[in-house]
């Protein structure tokens, strides 16, 4: 159990010292253990600075200045043969230097390699959109505004993509309470029956750890459904779950659970 500490102002300082563990880096190569990466820095190199790059988990990954991105994933689009950008996103460093740093996955399907790129920038600081080179990165940089309150310019649309338009703070910042602050707390109470409803109807439970077995409202007992409104005793028998309706599907076997088989080789 973590002491507790007062919560005063939570959006401002981090409470909980073990979000900012840092997990032991896995051993890391030189570029030029693999003659693919090898080329590939040479030619990002010819172009642009390159801060610092290494092999790691059989992947290059590449450190360079945040205005150089647009021009470093066109460059690898068109002259490297990495043709898709499966994954960016921020990670939070502001406890440790008031910095996030960012990356972009990319993969090459011809040369079956990946490159991660990466740089920082400073809390507040904008990041140039790539959405024009790869449209996978639309909903992307919507999500990292979303999460981490950094902002693309030149997106089309620079909004949150997971939580309501109207929300206030980043989920994900290391800062950002786990069971969220007053405002997670009272969001939909405020929004659907306003602020003087609060006595009446309390605040949102966000306690993600609490499952109460025997409710019958909100939770699906497999096995053991019962009708909504139902008493639960918790005697009650189970039953086998029938996963298609009765005569099953036009050329699709009924599948009975009890004759099915789970198959543990990964190979076979």
């Amino acid at each position: 159990m973590r002491a507790y500490k007062p919560k005063d102002n939570v959006q401002k300082k981090a409470y909980y010292t073990d979000r900012f563990y840092v997990a032991p880096q896995v051993p890391k190569s030189p570029v030029d253990s693999d003659e693919v990466f090898a080329n590939d820095l040479e030619t990002i190199k010819a172009k642009f600075e390159v801060k610092d790059a290494y092999i790691q988990v059989e992947q290059m990954v590449v450190y360079i200045n945040a205005s150089d991105i647009y021009g470093v994933l066109e460059l690898m689009r068109d002259e490297l043969q990495y043709t898709q950008l499966s994954e960016l996103s921020a990670i939070d460093w502001l406890a440790k230097d008031n910095t996030f740093e960012i990356f972009y996955q990319m993969l090459s399907m011809t040369k079956r390699k990946r490159i991660r790129i990466k740089y920082f920038i400073e809390n507040g600081q904008a990041v140039d959109s790539v959405e024009k080179l790869f449209r996978s990165a639309d909903w992307s940089e919507r999500e990292m505004f979303d999460m981490f309150g950094i902002e693309a310019n030149n997106h089309p649309f620079m909004k949150r993509i997971l939580m309501p338009y109207d929300w206030q703070g980043y989920p994900l910042l290391k800062t950002y309470p786990l069971q969220g602050d007053e405002f997670a707390a009272w969001y939909e109470v405020d929004k659907i029956y306003g602020k003087e409803a609060r006595e009446a109807i309390g605040p949102e439970l966000r306690d993600t750890a609490r499952v109460d077995r025997y409710d019958s409202e909100r939770f699906s007992r497999l096995g053991f459904e019962v009708s909504k409104g139902t008493e639960i005793t918790g005697e009650e028998e189970a039953h086998v779950e029938s996963y298609q309706e009765e005569g099953g599907v036009f050329m699709v076997t009924k599948l009975n659970k009890e004759s099915s088989k789970v198959i543990d080789d990964p190979q076979r």
